[in-house]
């Protein structure tokens, strides 16, 4: 209906009319068009105008709704109203409390209006939750208690106001920052900008507490102290000033203080031991990331605890330097520091087969390092004997499954597995032995890994299996397939006993003792040629 034309003819309309008296309640209720005119006619008039825009001031300032204005009774208000009802017809207004609506009385009669304004939702304020800052670009500032506790350590260790030297830095690096005695020199020097070898109070605290070291994790901490200005990773070079106080101080290695070439090459090997473990990404950039989610922090501080060198198998052990560095010798015929495909043919006693060896130098499972075609240098070699010897490490097992996934496709087929599979078949052949299919070899396998699709093998379902490295000797490896078709009831009962070791740990110390025993016997040879020479020209 049309409300304009109603507003224009409003002034002429006496309220008085709209009482109707005469008309019975069910008249009403049986002419609804009646009650339609007329509400539309009373909602034009100009005192209702009024009415419902002093309703609606009132209800955004947030006062109680009070038709009336002044009255305090409820229904106050029906009297004001032009009402279009029989006298005493009209329902009655729904009670309304002078202190506000029943949900605020509810909650207690303390509570204010809400802060929307409207009488019809008064509802308290919630109450405002103070989080707590949880990320700060520069660190997370210490503790007032525990920067007092540092700075009171750090007055008495700079003691007289002067700066430490580098040998007297030791003790601030042990006591203080908690850290392994061999980054003394590398902190020392992030400290010591300007070259000047002393480190003032002044100085150690501004780098040390002031910006935050103090609370961070000891991970973050070497990350921090190892990382070039600028970079937001770790590189092989950046390892190398720890090693090398490392082989100055440990009392597990005064032993090569006389021979420079082993202190460097031992130090090589366990930076390219860090980086084949904890590198995953393999791109040569180790971020704070990996380096956390790795064990080389734990293997830090073993070794700054142990003085023999050799039960820190992660990373550090000597024995196993020792047993990586004869095994590329023995290799290496002209001792040019490079091996090429006939000299890796060789190892093993010839376990490997040829197919998998011309796979490791197309180099699709690791670009070699050696500069030169054709040749593997000593850090490849380093990744290939670990992948070689511990087939249960994720670094093993992506290092292999890449070799045998010859179209790169992210999984294994029976048609790859099988074409590495015929060398080993023609060998067994070769050797006499009991040749078995492929096809059984296959359901062999599908029983071990327990694969998602049987139809093929992906590198998920071989993390998820702890004899997925089988699956590799027995494609590639011959000596091995047939030592875990005839396994070692004893060997299986070490392995039991000592579940903490891996199989590079137990592989290692057995090489040790034979290249030791070997080193041995050449040496006893030696000494009983010198006493027989001796005796045969005693009598001259």
């Amino acid at each position: 209906m049309e409300v304009e034309p109603a507003r224009r003819d409003a002034a002429a309309l006496d309220p008085e009319l709209l009482q109707l008296p005469e008309l019975l309640p069910g008249a009403l209720r049986e002419n609804s068009v009646i009650v339609d005119t007329l509400y539309s006619q009373w909602l034009v008039l100009p005192e209702t105008t009024k009415l419902v825009k002093s309703l609606i001031e009132d209800a955004k300032t947030g006062a109680t709704l009070n038709v009336a204005g002044s009255s305090a009774s409820p229904n106050a208000a029906s009297s004001t109203l032009p009402s279009m009802f029989p006298a005493g017809s009209a329902p009655p207004l729904s009670p309304r409390s002078t202190s506000g609506s029943p949900r605020v009385m509810r909650r207690g009669s303390g509570a204010g209006p809400s802060s929307l304004g409207s009488p019809l939702k008064l509802v308290s304020e919630p109450v405002r939750e103070v989080i707590p800052q949880f990320y700060f670009k520069n660190g997370r500032p210490p503790p007032k208690d525990l920067k007092e506790q540092c700075l009171s350590r750090v007055d008495h260790l700079f003691f007289g106001g002067e700066g430490l030297q580098s040998q007297e830095f030791r003790s601030v690096t042990k006591d203080i920052c908690k850290l392994p005695s061999f980054f003394s020199t590398v902190l020392f020097k992030k400290i010591d900008i300007t070259g000047t070898g002393t480190v003032s109070r002044d100085a150690f605290v501004e780098y040390w507490i002031n910006d935050n070291k103090i609370t961070m994790d000891m991970a973050s901490q070497i990350f921090e102290i190892l990382r070039k200005p600028g970079y937001d990773y770790l590189t092989q070079d950046d390892f190398k000033p720890v090693l090398k106080e490392l082989l100055a101080t440990h009392p597990g290695l005064e032993f090569l203080q006389g021979t420079p070439e082993f202190q460097e090459r031992y130090a090589e090997t366990v930076i390219y031991r860090i980086f084949y473990s904890i590198n995953r990404s393999g791109n040569g950039h180790l971020t704070l990331r990996e380096l956390k989610r790795g064990n080389l922090i734990a293997a830090f501080q073993q070794l700054d605890e142990e003085e023999d060198i050799n039960k820190v198998l992660r990373y550090f052990s000597y024995e196993h330097f020792y047993v990586i560095y004869c095994k590329f010798w023995e290799l290496d015929a002209d001792h040019d520091f490079l091996i090429d495909k006939e000299n890796l043919i060789r190892y093993g006693n010839h376990s490997l087969t040829y197919r998998i060896v011309d796979r490791i130098f197309t180099q699709v499972p690791r670009k070699f390092t050696s500069m030169t075609e054709g040749k593997m240098g000593y850090e490849d070699f380093v990744y290939f004997i670990l992948s070689e010897e511990d087939k249960s490490s994720e670094p093993s097992l992506e290092y292999w499954f890449k070799c045998i996934d010859l179209d790169g496709n992210g999984i294994l087929t029976s048609n790859e597995m099988q074409f590495f599979y015929e060398e080993q078949l023609h060998r067994m052949e070769c050797m006499a032995q009991e040749p078995v299919l492929f096809e059984d070899i296959l359901c062999q396998m599908i029983d071990m890994i327990g694969p998602e699709n049987e139809s093929y093998f992906t590198l998920r379902d071989l993390k998820r299996c702890k004899l997925s490295g089988n699956i590799f000797n027995i494609l590639f490896n011959l000596n091995k397939f047939m030592a875990f078709e005839t396994r070692d009831p004893f060997l299986i009962r070490q392995e039991r006993e000592n579940p903490t070791l891996t199989e590079w740990d137990r592989f290692a110390h057995r090489e040790y003792i034979r290249l030791s025993m070997e080193e041995d016997g050449e040496d006893a040879s030696n000494g009983s040629g010198d006493v027989w020479d001796e005796s045969l020209e005693a009598p001259f």
